[in-house]
């Protein structure tokens, strides 16, 4: 079975891609470090981490304050 490579594998071959590279570039600014995001919402980079790295179940108020710093609304249906 072949090994499915990491994020950092995976984004270094697509960066050679010069049009994907330009993308990637222009579209960073976007993107809010654990630190940063922890900050905006009141909590530490330990539980940013958690969360991405799906090893924590999040309550409904750290998903409400999660969608809040990143400028959007908590949406959930069934």
């Amino acid at each position: 079975m072949r090994k499915l490579p990491t994020f950092e594998e995976d984004l270094k071959e697509r960066l050679k891609d010069p049009e994907f590279k330009k993308a990637w570039e222009d579209s960073e600014p976007e993107y809010l470090s654990q630190r940063e995001l922890a900050k905006k919402m009141g909590t530490s980079q330990a539980a940013i981490a958690r969360v991405e790295g799906m090893s924590a179940n999040p309550s409904l108020s750290f998903l409400k304050r999660l969608a809040s710093a990143l400028g959007t609304k908590l949406q959930i249906s069934l």
